[in-house]
């Protein structure tokens, strides 16, 4: 962003561009994403839009990073949850996270062209570092007799699996079924596997 929003009629003109943002890329696609369309969608000019989204790629790209904190929220909410077994806690993590990856399919495709832009931004590291504390801690307590480089194999496995095969799979239009049917598979692969090395 080109400035962060200072008072509440800011961050509201902010949640209202990030809103239509979403409506027009669900609406028109990645390859009709513009900020012209965003900012009509928003009611705004679009002058007010490049007061703090210099262009497309900034827009989406604060939608990924809410998207990553939301993911990152969602997986503490699971993985935290003692009062579940650590493999039914996993089975809903990996269910929320198909899901996610689906959803989130068509951000995905309209921030590729600007990928190199944000692959190495610190937003970006800081998710993916985030997200593998929070597997850490999960698998620390799931398998408490297994060796440390034992469970540093087992957070990295599941982390890789799920972000490369959930993002193929999501690019194809997937119905709810099929999502259910491939999230049930991956999490019985993952919990057949710490199952495995909780034995060890």
């Amino acid at each position: 962003m080109k400035k962060q929003p200072q008072q509440a009629r800011s961050t509201e003109l902010v949640a209202a561009i990030l809103e239509a943002a979403v409506q027009v890329l669900a609406k028109e696609g990645a390859q009709r994403f513009t900020t012209a369309r965003v900012a009509e969608k928003a009611g705004v000019s679009i002058g007010s839009l490049y007061q703090y989204f210099p262009n497309k790629a900034a827009i989406l790209f604060r939608l990924q990073s809410d998207e990553w904190q939301r993911m990152a929220v969602l997986l503490r909410t699971i993985l935290e949850d003692a009062g579940r077994p650590p493999l039914e806690r996993l089975r809903a993590l990996v269910h929320a996270f198909v899901r996610s990856e689906c959803e989130e399919a068509e951000m995905r495709v309209a921030l590729n062209d600007t990928a190199p832009l944000y692959r190495d931004a610190p937003e970006t590291r800081e998710a993916q570092a985030a997200g593998y504390r929070i597997l850490r801690l999960f698998i620390h307590e799931a398998l408490p007799g297994s060796a440390q480089e034992t469970r540093e194999l087992a957070v990295d496995l599941i982390m890789t699996t799920m972000s490369r095969v959930a993002k193929s799979f999501s690019e194809s239009p997937r119905t709810a079924a099929e999502i259910d049917a491939y999230a049930d598979a991956m999490a019985d692969m993952f919990c057949a596997y710490l199952k495995a090395l909780g034995r060890d």
